[in-house]
């Protein structure tokens, strides 16, 4: 089957500064975040007083220009560019229309900047939470509707409050928007295969919307005393090691525990989490059902293999350097194409470095086009 349609599963659009306070509700407005310069001009995700993640200057390739702009803060110098000037095409439709044009792609996904960054930060904070994922909601339905149906803008939802889930989802079904980020962590303290969240993969469902992984500061699944202290402006070595693992125990809990079965059209994307442990752990998958089964002496609660489910329900972004062609061999065709632009760990040249990688588009309809539209729906 021909590809008739390249589309790059993983970019990500920058709010602009006053995003939140502009499309919050006006009586969550003292809660809004925003992006504020210190005294030395450096811009700052801010919830009030508190800086929750660094406005980085982000180009495709150019990972140790972020790691000299840190370290440029941390000795005391003054910010040695404009943040705004940078950003703005990053948060501008056309621009991102006209970007497709020039590398070769006919339409892409987006997700959050910095909405990537703060939930962990506020999780103990519904109504800060809840007001904030609202506001960015809310203009990527705009967002969607001037990209002409090439742009997916991915919304941010939470799972702690169903009767909010369920308006939202109806709010962003009306709007067009296809994909919605959660967090792969417990939620008020149960597992997702925990029957309080059957109605929440219900609605999904029911609203044609697809529940992604993505990396981002969300609740850790190792104990915070693993990672150390935080680094103001940076990430982890642990978090960037294990990036990959609360999506698998997430959706491992769903497959072993019958979600997928119950909801066969519940459908989940993994977007730069990593793709290379997909074919170990699937095989992880069958052969601990198995073996426990016999171990326990108890028949198999599901009709399939778990790596079935995972195989029906699930698609999962690979680089190019994850060689999708060899993995999609191993593992079957779950596998996508992605540039992460304009992040500086991102590419401006995706698709001559998957045709590269001996993975050509017109040879991998799935992995450009046939997987995305999937979760898409289309």
């Amino acid at each position: 089957m021909p590809v008739t349609r390249l589309v790059d599963c993983d970019t990500h659009l920058f709010e602009p500064p006053g995003m939140w306070g502009a499309y919050v509700d006006p009586a969550d407005r003292e809660v809004a975040l925003r992006i504020a310069d210190d005294e030395l001009g450096y811009s700052w995700l801010t919830y009030g007083e508190r800086r929750l993640g660094l406005a980085e200057p982000h180009r495709p390739g150019e990972v140790d220009a972020i790691g000299r702009y840190r370290q440029r803060w941390l000795s005391g110098e003054r910010s040695d560019f404009d943040y705004y000037e940078l950003a703005a095409p990053y948060s501008d439709p056309a621009a991102r229309l006209e970007h497709l044009d020039r590398v070769g792609f006919d339409a892409a996904v987006l997700f959050p900047n910095y909405g990537i960054l703060w939930e962990r930060e506020l999780q103990s904070d519904r109504r800060a939470t809840q007001a904030n994922m609202k506001a960015w909601n809310r203009w990527i339905v705009e967002v969607a509707g001037e990209g002409r149906g090439r742009l997916f803008p991915v919304a941010h939802v939470s799972l702690a409050d169903h009767e909010w889930l369920e308006n939202e989802l109806e709010t962003l079904a009306a709007g067009g928007i296809k994909l919605a980020l959660i967090a792969p962590a417990l939620v008020n303290g149960k597992a997702f295969s925990h029957p309080d969240l059957d109605p929440a993969w219900a609605a999904f469902v029911d609203r044609g919307i697809t529940p992604v992984f993505h990396v981002a500061n969300q609740p850790r699944p190792f104990d915070d005393a693993w990672y150390g202290q935080d680094l103001v402006g940076g990430v982890s070595p642990l978090t960037s090691i294990f990036l990959w693992t609360a999506a698998a125990l997430a959706l491992t809990d769903l497959i072993l525990n019958g979600v997928l079965e119950r909801h066969p059209d519940l459908r989940f994307g993994i977007m730069e989490l990593s793709a290379i442990w997909v074919p170990l752990h699937l095989q992880m998958m069958d052969g601990g059902h198995r073996f426990t089964a016999r171990f326990n002496g108890e028949a198999p609660p599901l009709s399939m293999a778990p790596s079935d489910y995972f195989r029906r329900q699930v698609r999962v972004a690979a680089f190019s350097f994850e060689r999708a062609d060899v993995l999609t061999r191993r593992a079957g065709d779950l596998f996508m194409a992605c540039s992460d632009y304009p992040h500086t760990e991102g590419t401006l040249t995706a698709l001559d470095d998957y045709r590269a990688a001996n993975t050509e588009p017109e040879e991998w309809p799935g992995i450009f086009s046939g997987n995305i539209g999937y979760l898409l729906r289309q």
